[in-house]
């Protein structure tokens, strides 16, 4: 294993508080030492950062990479390619795969596409019913045992929530780390917009907030009834935020993160109705977008997830609430990031705790810091420099963004995950 020396960074490693300038050294893909060099270290790479930050590899806490399944809209191959050129160096991945992540072998089938890709740090979360049906539990116990990282159930309802206590019961007995994104279906009736003003001049299907806040409810009702850690992922609104904040200060083991472009966009970003902007839980108001902003900067909000849903052309045709939702959107998570920086939402460091420290806090991994003795997982990035969203820069086989064709700051130049650089920019 080479030795690597990555020299006059800006080293933000919010775990340890560490800002400054100063040289990171990696030995047999661990961090060695970080602004100290150690005794008799000579490197086999030299790489200059002048300018750049340095820190961890960003953990992304939902992504869809389409395999196995839909190999039309996403392969292992494209999209961790798109992930290394983004930072990105550990990805959970939902469970509805075809098949779905519901026995040891699917879950097997993961690591093995995994390592084919030379990436593989990819965590599987299981799905917490069998074929995500919502009536019959998994094994989630074998699941855990095969290297699931969580249990879940993607956007699939659970059909009756005496199913999702005894799931809830089991994952807690087995210290399993439950991961939801909280939404009533039937409340949601086939929406595709925001229940507001907008959804009812245009006569769009809407999604009122209450398909989320009350599926939020029962589902703390429930932790606090059985104890089991719950992630609530892809919050959207205000009063998702407050009722986090009042579970948390309750007690519960609650954790929460917020997609990255709920944190930009709005539901007045939607029209002309570009099916690029058709997404679950839909584009809310303005005032949810700050909310969730500030939720962040104040840590009810816990971490930031790309929410990565590659589709292909045939996905995005068609009338906008006859689209299929989600945004391929791995490759805009530093800009975005770079973004809120620049409008006072966040500072830097906060951004990057987001995406590094807290999501390796949520899931019990060691990782996310430049810890000595942990795994070399970094990612170097210029935060100034302006690129253009478009084939020549893509990865991702999906190029379904609202961002495409946009000139956005900051961009990744080195990833490196266990010490081995799996992007280097041209």
């Amino acid at each position: 294993m080479k030795r690597i020396q990555i020299n006059h960074g800006r080293i933000i490693d919010p775990a340890n508080s560490i800002d400054r300038i100063g040289d990171v050294y990696i030995a047999d893909g661990k961090i060695l030492s970080v602004t100290s060099k150690p005794d008799a270290f000579e490197a086999d790479i030299q790489i200059d950062a002048s300018g750049q930050v340095v820190c961890p590899g960003f953990i992304d806490l939902s992504t869809r990479l389409r395999e196995p399944g839909q190999s039309r809209k996403g392969t292992f191959k494209s999209e961790t390619l798109a992930a290394a050129s983004a930072g990105v160096t550990t990805l959970c991945l939902q469970p509805d795969t075809v098949p779905v992540i519901d026995t040891p072998a699917v879950a097997e089938l993961i690591k093995e596409l995994a390592e084919k890709a030379g990436y593989p740090q990819i965590l599987p979360i299981a799905a917490l019913t069998q074929k995500l049906e919502g009536t019959e539990l998994s094994s989630m116990l074998s699941l855990k045992q095969a290297g699931c990282i969580a249990v879940g159930h993607a956007n699939q309802p659970v059909k009756n929530l005496l199913i999702l206590r005894r799931a809830m019961e089991y994952a807690a007995s087995h210290d399993l780390l439950l991961m939801l994104r909280p939404n009533d279906y039937w409340l949601g009736n086939n929406g595709c917009a925001h229940e507001g003003a907008l959804a009812t001049r245009y006569g769009l299907p809407g999604i009122p907030e209450a398909a989320e806040t009350i599926a939020l409810s029962q589902c703390l009702e429930l932790a606090e009834l059985t104890g089991c850690r719950v992630h609530f992922g892809q919050l959207s609104c205000k009063r998702s935020v407050i009722k986090i904040q009042q579970a948390k200060n309750d007690g519960l083991r609650v954790t929460a993160d917020v997609a990255m472009h709920q944190l930009h966009l709005t539901e007045n970003d939607m029209t002309p109705f570009d099916s690029a902007y058709h997404v679950l839980p839909p584009l809310r108001t303005e005032a949810d977008k700050q909310y969730l902003r500030q939720g962040v900067a104040t840590g009810t909000i816990d971490g930031i997830a790309s929410d990565h849903q590659p589709h292909d052309l045939d996905a995005k045709l068609g009338a906008f609430p006859e689209t299929e939702p989600g945004i391929s959107a791995l490759e805009t998570l530093l800009p975005l990031l770079m973004k809120l920086v620049v409008e006072g939402a966040l500072t830097l460091p906060e951004g990057i705790a987001a995406l590094t420290s807290k999501p390796a806090e949520i899931l019990g991994l060691r990782r996310g810091a430049l810890t000595p003795g942990l795994s070399a997982d970094v990612c170097i990035f210029a935060p100034g420099s302006a690129w253009r969203i478009d084939e020549d820069n893509w990865r991702s086989q999906g190029t379904n963004t609202p961002y495409w064709g946009h000139t956005l700051k900051g961009r990744v130049t080195h990833t490196l995950q266990a010490g081995l650089i799996i992007h280097k920019s041209a």
